[in-house]
């Protein structure tokens, strides 16, 4: 090998060191701190929406709970089914103590996910999840306020797909943010974030 190589394999060697430091130093800092220093942005607000039986539901009916949300549509193809599959087993995970936490899944696509749609989409992982849709504006304020990312993306057949943020957001009992879960996030790191807000 000649030096050039060597000099090359070594460069690639510390950039791939220094990429899992970072990783490592990241998960550490949520699981180390105080639940209340890991937000740095504001995110979140009051909103008013309706859960799978058409009934006004609003930031205050989670209050006194910390609350794992997620942002999706129930057309997805990949990851809400994944993520919903990834929160089931979280709660069968946690046994009891998941009853001391919210869990919401809130439409992006508010045109097709009316109450009863996503009622019984949700039906399918854990009762619960609490399902919530609502009018476009509703839903696009929400989207608003908790700096979501969420697109309509046109398909070749005339109907439409949607992008949107994949990560679950982590809400402390007060429903401030405080975090999130990442898309797939293996168990070893997503369980502790949710054993630390529980002690929030």
């Amino acid at each position: 090998m000649n030096v050039a190589k060597t000099i090359r394999y070594g460069a690639w060697a510390a950039v791939v060191v220094l990429v899992a430091a970072v990783s490592a130093v990241t998960v550490t800092k949520f699981l180390d701190e105080d639940v209340e220093q890991a937000a740095t942005v504001t995110i979140g607000g009051p909103f008013e929406l309706v859960d799978g039986t058409g009934q006004v539901f609003t930031e205050e009916n989670l209050n006194g709970k910390p609350t794992l949300m997620f942002f999706g549509f129930t057309y997805c193809p990949d990851v809400c089914p994944t993520t919903l599959s990834d929160m089931q087993g979280w709660i069968e995970n946690l046994g009891p103590q998941a009853d001391d936490l919210n869990f919401v899944f809130v439409s992006v696509d508010p045109e097709r996910d009316t109450p009863d749609v996503i009622a019984d989409y949700v039906a399918a992982f854990d009762s619960r999840v609490v399902p919530l849709t609502g009018s476009v504006d509703q839903v696009n304020q929400v989207i608003k306020d908790y700096r979501v990312y969420a697109r309509k993306v046109p398909l070749e057949d005339g109907d439409y797909t949607m992008d949107h943020t994949a990560a679950i957001y982590l809400l402390d009992g007060d429903q401030d943010f405080v975090g999130t879960i990442s898309y797939q996030e293996p168990e070893n790191t997503a369980l502790p974030k949710i054993r630390k807000l529980l002690g929030s």
